[in-house]
């Protein structure tokens, strides 16, 4: 996941930059780079691979200054090199660039640029915002403006700084969306910029938040912060603890609170090096998948455990619609009691987010000796179920702290999406338009998830009448009934409240039941092929007397008569939706149990990885 680290202030920026980025290698990267105002010039060091590799060039090459900025990155547009390695510097030399997130729009941008007659020295998305900074600079208005209207054209969620030859005295740093944390610290005499509180807290102990919007102009002695609309904000300083373990929590109170809203970076590194939107393609080189093994398959067995196993069961839904390959879904814990018919024309993927969870292990063990190709997809890179895999999925979504698990919810379910869209590519199933238009609506991912994580006041409002209940039914169909099963058993962990999801159109056989003033009903209602039949059992949940929760598509006209409340999302591809309709559940979830004064992140009876049977 990317790293960013800025420094201002009377000491060596270099060394400062290369030991921030030290400790934000954890998030992983392919490249990095670091760029000084050294006598006046803006001088850039990038490398390919690890930070050993870029101190060694400086150390070779060396440059020195009061003022610099650095980046690690993780590859998502043009391949991992040191010439797509961030910062990115414009034409004039004055200008230098470095970015978390994905600019949605950078092939208009591009275009629009390249007519203007600029000429791009990368494959990134990112070199697009340098050029856009310079073309503003040429009117003669100041760097804190040209920013600002360069900004105004990007889409997607963004973290970014700005630093100039032509006013060597700041730093611009500016968020918008949820793509990642941008952190200024407060120092004597000098100031800090990081995406993460680790990387400067060796430095200060007080640090300021930008909020998405926001946009602040950095010197030695202090900063400015304006919305983008050029709106002043008082900003709030906060004194975060010595303690690594506190200061890893930054700006939230819970590590849980804190990892939903790392999915939107979560969600942009997934895709970082895999997909290429130009040619609307995926790669998954850990993968070691070839056209002929892709070919072969006859089956796949998707086994999990918890969250994982919901996940899998939308990675089902993948597989067969787009790669066309039959697919069973196995509890892991009794996957391996099962005589499963399993051969070398058949495929066990299993997913972990720890990668040592006994269970899973071994169903994957049962699955080696009867002949089956294994993959896996893990989040702990190294773990014994990636090590047992014939190939592997890396989650990408840094470690995960809180017990009950969110951003290693998300990012498999996207690297599932990718997986089946390969499939399909190297299997012949789908068609150059279809593939492309697949690969595309990834792009949206990132915003579409910072734009729920921008409504968690209403979701909070939600949780407050809900913090009381002792039962809760939570009710999806289709693609969206595994997020019922996630949404339910997210409460049930953290907030000790008894919750089952079901598919909706077995209530009426059972569960109908138990609706009744006393009983909160969540449905799961998103535009999808399955939303007519959806409103029926809302309907039939609100005759009942039951009062009825929905996860609704923004702009529909339906529900808002039928629910008590609605929890709205964005319009997203329907492939997609169970990426976005999770998160106000995560949401819910965390506050109801907040409000109720339990520990969140360590619930009762409960581990972050079960190696027991």
């Amino acid at each position: 996941m990317c790293g960013i680290v800025g420094y201002i202030g009377e000491k060596d920026a270099t060394e400062i930059i290369l030991n921030g980025l030290k400790r934000l290698e954890y998030r992983g990267y392919d490249s990095a780079g670091l760029a000084v105002l050294q006598n006046g010039k803006i001088e850039i060091r990038r490398e390919l691979g690890k930070l050993s590799r870029l101190a060694a060039l400086v150390a070779a090459q060396p440059v020195a200054g009061k003022i610099g900025i650095g980046h690690t990155r993780w590859a998502t547009h043009g391949e991992p090199s040191a010439r797509n390695a961030h910062p990115h510097v414009g034409a004039t030399g004055e200008v230098v660039v470095v970015h978390n997130g994905i600019v949605e729009n950078y092939l208009e941008l591009r275009e629009e640029l390249a007519s203007e007659g600029v000429s791009f020295s990368s494959e990134t998305d990112t070199e697009t915002i340098v050029h856009l900074i310079e073309r503003y600079l040429s009117t003669r208005i100041t760097l804190e403006e040209a920013v600002r209207r360069a900004l105004q054209n990007l889409k997607g969620a963004h973290g970014i700084v700005v630093m100039s030859s032509r006013e060597p005295d700041k730093i611009i740093a500016a968020r918008i969306g949820n793509a990642g944390g941008v952190v200024i610290g407060i120092g004597e005499n000098e100031m800090y910029v990081a995406s993460d509180v680790p990387a400067i807290l060796e430095h200060t102990r007080r640090m300021i938040f930008l909020e998405s919007h926001q946009m602040a102009v950095v010197t030695q002695h202090g900063l400015m912060v304006q919305t983008l609309e050029s709106q002043p904000v008082k900003h709030q300083v906060h004194v975060v603890g010595w303690d690594p373990v506190s200061a890893e929590k930054g700006e939230y109170r819970h590590f849980m609170q804190k990892e939903i809203h790392e999915q939107v970076r979560s969600l942009t590194d997934t895709l970082a090096g895999r997909v290429d939107f130009d040619a609307g393609r995926i790669r998954l080189p850990q993968l070691n998948l070839t056209p002929e093994l892709s070919n072969r398959i006859t089956k796949m067995y998707i086994t999990a455990c918890g969250t994982a196993s919901h996940a899998g069961m939308v990675g089902k839904i993948y597989m067969e619609r787009i790669a066309k390959i039959p697919t069973e879904v196995n509890i892991a814990s009794e996957f391996r009691y099962h005589e499963p018919i399993i051969d070398q024309n058949t495929v066990v993927l299993a997913i972990s987010q720890s990668g040592e969870t006994a269970d899973t292990l071994a169903a994957m063990e049962k699955a080696r000796k009867q002949g089956a190709v294994l993959w896996s997809i893990v989040n702990a890179i190294g773990s014994q179920a990636m090590r047992l895999a014939d190939g592997y999925i890396s989650m990408q979504t840094g470690p995960e702290i809180g017990v009950a698990s969110t951003k290693a919810f998300t990012a498999p379910l996207v690297d599932l999406y990718m997986l089946a869209v390969l499939l399909g590519d190297q299997r012949g199933v789908l068609d150059e338009e279809s593939r492309k238009a697949l690969v595309a609506d990834l792009r949206l991912i990132p915003d579409l998830v910072g734009r729920c994580l921008d409504r968690e006041n209403d979701v909070l409002a939600v949780a407050q009448k809900l913090k009381d209940a002792r039962n809760a039914l939570y009710l999806g169909r289709g693609i969206n009934m595994p997020i019922a099963y996630e949404g339910a058993l997210k409460l049930k962990e953290i907030s000790y409240i008894h919750a089952e999801g079901y598919p909706a159109g077995e209530m009426k056989h059972g569960p109908i039941a138990l609706v009744d003033e006393d009983m909160p009903v969540i449905a799961l209602a998103p535009k999808d092929p399955w939303y007519e039949k959806m409103i029926s059992q809302i309907e039939q949940a609100k005759a009942r007397g039951g009062s009825v929760i929905v996860v609704a598509t923004d702009g529909d006209q339906r529900i808002p008569s039928l629910a008590d409340h609605v929890l709205w999302v964005p319009d997203t591809p329907w492939l997609l939706s169970p990426v976005i309709s999770v998160i106000p559940l995560q949401i819910l979830a965390y506050h109801i149990a907040t409000l109720r004064g339990l520990d969140v992140d360590q619930p009762r009876n409960l581990a972050k990885s079960v190696t027991v049977e």
